[in-house]
């Protein structure tokens, strides 16, 4: 079974778009094409704006599409943090925010009588461990104080596992999110916007008042607006967001159970490693999806890496017994060091350019949250919570373990095979095995394929020339600095690189 097939793309096919063959006018263009930019365009097309929305690939295709697909405040144990470093105001909006992108996603369901499986679920924060239960009590009170959302501490939850305690968060919801991008798409189109796939953002440059965005080398936009969704930020500067953000991978199994079972909500744990659990719709019957076990980017060992889908196996067959697996993914995320969103203009110093970036593996709500604000902040519109998410904030950097972490290239030896002779290095390199190996003076990556096939390329980073990792799980090179990902024949998949990695020659 492929380690990237994630069921949501699998439930539901969405159109496809062309390649953008033509220099063309729009009043916006939005830049990626996941569940932040798709509902930007949705918001901005609504309000008579010409939107031009282009993804490198395909709609959905990244991390919205490998998504557990929570709609939920509910995001950890997080609120105590809030609280403790920015305020009871701040935690307040916080939490409100998020309540009302709930809502707002209920409204848009409404208006376009969408089907997408929405349903209303509880979602809980449980812990297996003693040592967690009074940060869990603590949580609960703090979000009960707050007064926003029906929130108790509870000693059971429907799970088959011995658990120490738990916090419930009533009345949120989970959906299929292909589904429901699929409409808004249909509303972009048919409010005059457009949509191009295939279609890659090389650069941008301003005259005045107007952007020219260059995308695949030839074509060319021009718009007043700029709008950057593509989950880590493309464009270094100014806004330095590279030292500011790292990126994780979560691993996730969709099972079906072949023993009853029944689960009334959407589960997550507080201790490590991180555990989530909830239904979601297939066939009209419910399907587990189990998922968690997150490392960094780039940064884990081939053998744990190995491990990431039988761990969530074993648990699995510990809660719902015997099952059969439909589909298995993993995903990138994108966390600030201060773990709050980046949402609004880029920096002081580029009018009219804005992104959203940042939201620590809760997109369904906060993907809302940043459309309403971007959307806001081009019609000239104050919004209550830009000011708690604003992308331009200069603070200290509290979080010093995850700044030691962002910073530290990789967990691996930087040892490596030297050999003088390309014949020497192909023999030594297996059918199905990658390594970075140096030629004479040169570091050069290999992937042999199954078949026997060689793929060399220079093992550098094309954002901004970090060594890369061979992925074992996924045959991908990982950036460990930033959490670029390339194919094993060195295309780029995932941002903030946007180029190629260059191929290596022996001859």
């Amino acid at each position: 079974m492929e380690n990237n097939n994630s069921f949501w793309l699998n439930s539901f096919k969405l159109p496809n778009f062309n390649k953008l063959d033509k220099n063309i006018n729009a009043d916006v263009c939005i830049v990626g094409g996941g569940l932040t930019g798709i509902t930007t365009a949705y918001y901005l097309s609504k309000k008579g704006y010409k939107v031009c929305l282009i993804e490198k690939d395909n709609l959905m295709s990244k991390t919205s599409g490998h998504t557990t697909a929570k709609i939920t405040s509910q995001h950890g144990i997080f609120y105590k943090y809030l609280l403790d470093s920015k305020g009871k105001e701040f935690a307040e909006k916080y939490l409100s925010a998020n309540e009302e992108a709930i809502k707002n996603i209920m409204d848009i369901i409404n208006i376009e009588n969408i089907d997408c499986d929405f349903e209303k679920k509880n979602a809980y924060i449980f812990t297996e461990k003693t040592t967690e239960v009074q940060k869990l009590k603590e949580e609960a009170h703090i979000v009960k104080k707050l007064g926003i959302v029906d929130c108790n501490y509870i000693n059971k939850i429907n799970l088959n596992l011995n658990i120490e305690g738990a916090i419930e968060f009533k009345n949120q919801a989970q959906f299929n999110p292909i589904k429901y991008a699929n409409a808004l798409i249909q509303s972009i189109i048919q409010n005059g916007s457009e949509i191009f796939e295939n279609t890659r953002f090389d650069d941008y440059e301003k005259n005045n008042d107007e952007f020219k965005i260059f995308t695949n080398k030839k074509y060319s936009i021009n718009s007043k607006y700029l709008v950057l969704t593509t989950r880590y930020p493309i464009i270094n500067f100014p806004g330095y967001y590279f030292l500011k953000m790292y990126q994780e991978i979560s691993y996730v199994l969709a099972i079906k159970p072949k023993n009853k079972f029944t689960i009334d909500g959407m589960y997550i744990n507080s201790e490590l490693p991180t555990l989530s659990i909830k239904t979601a719709k297939y066939n009209d019957e419910d399907i587990i999806l189990i998922g968690g076990y997150t490392n960094k980017t780039g940064t884990e060992d081939d053998i744990n890496l190995r491990y990431k889908y039988e761990n969530l196996r074993k648990k699995a067959l510990e809660i719902f017994g015997d099952f059969d697996i439909l589909y298995k993914w993993n995903t990138e995320d994108c966390i600030s060091l201060d773990k709050i969103p980046y949402i609004g203009e880029f920096s002081n110093f580029t009018e009219n350019l804005f992104l959203a970036t940042g939201f620590k593996k809760w997109g369904m709500t906060t993907s809302n949250i940043a459309a309403n604000i971007i959307t806001d902040k081009i019609i000239n519109k104050q919004n209550n919570y830009e000011e708690i998410f604003k992308a331009t904030r200069l603070e200290p950097i509290k979080n010093r373990e995850e700044l030691n972490n962002m910073i530290k290239q990789s967990i691996k030896s930087l040892v490596v095979d030297k050999f003088k002779n390309s014949k020497d290095i192909l023999n030594d390199v297996k059918n199905d095995e990658g390594k970075i190996v140096m030629f004479g003076d040169v570091k050069v990556g290999i992937y042999k394929d199954p078949d026997g096939n060689v793929y060399a390329i220079k093992p550098f980073c094309t954002h901004l020339g970090c060594e890369l990792s061979w992925n074992e799980l996924n045959k991908t090179w990982d950036c460990p600095c930033h959490g670029s990902r390339f194919e094993y024949t060195g295309k780029s998949i995932d941002s903030p690189s946007i180029k190629d990695l260059e191929n290596y020659n022996f001859e």
